[in-house]
């Protein structure tokens, strides 16, 4: 039994879309971004109190990186994963968690833009910096994807945590001067996958939170 507990437009959308990728049978499980995250029984699968969730063979798993790597071991080690032999294991590992070091400037962002709702309690100089500094982390991207589709020459769980993380960061930072990522994303949105983890993304926060902000040159 799988069960993946998830929030539409967050860091699930990468188990979600990996889920739908493997082919498995799942059950999923829908919260808002409340105080049902908080819960007792929540905090039992998820102490920190965020998504995702996985409740796999009666124990649940709650880092992004952690649930990719084992659902990839059990059903696609040769295809999705890469096997612990491989020439490439080491760098598949490697993408696959660097999608949290897009997230975090991604999360600092959302901070300053949409929980701190009034200007008075934002700083426009960590919204420059974290700007940039995410802009910087997709210019890796750049580089890599510049010599074949996908992050490692063919699609694996390493293009869907990093393009989840890239998908947030475009709230923040134009692709415009990353061809190479722009394109990859458009690639990768015409996955049958990709639409349903990303369903209802925009309920990540309720549509009247966004502000029209100046996105800043990358």
């Amino acid at each position: 039994m799988i069960r993946l507990h998830h929030s539409p437009g967050t860091r699930s959308v990468r188990t979600l879309w990996l889920l739908e990728e493997l082919g498995v049978d799942y059950t999923l499980v829908n919260y808002a971004l409340d105080k049902s995250l908080r819960e007792p029984g929540y905090l039992s699968l998820n102490p920190a109190g965020r998504v995702p969730a996985l409740e796999i063979d009666g124990f649940a798993l709650f880092e992004s990186g952690a649930i990719a790597e084992v659902l990839c071991e059990r059903f696609s080690p040769d295809s999705l994963g890469r096997p612990a032999e491989h020439e490439q294991r080491a760098q598949w590992l490697q993408w696959v968690h660097y999608a949290e070091t897009i997230s975090q400037h991604c999360a600092n962002l959302t901070q300053q833009h949409l929980m701190l709702r009034e200007d008075h309690m934002r700083s426009p100089i960590i919204m420059q910096l974290e700007s940039k500094r995410l802009a910087k982390t997709i210019g890796v991207l750049e580089d890599v994807l510049a010599q074949g589709d996908y992050m490692l020459g063919t699609f694996s769980a390493a293009d869907i945590g990093v393009a989840q993380a890239v998908g947030m960061g475009q709230k923040f930072v134009r692709l415009d001067p990353f061809p190479h990522v722009a394109d990859w994303i458009d690639r990768l949105s015409q996955r049958p996958a990709w639409g349903v983890a990303m369903k209802d993304a925009d309920l990540f926060y309720p549509r009247e939170f966004y502000a029209p902000w100046p996105l800043p040159d990358s």
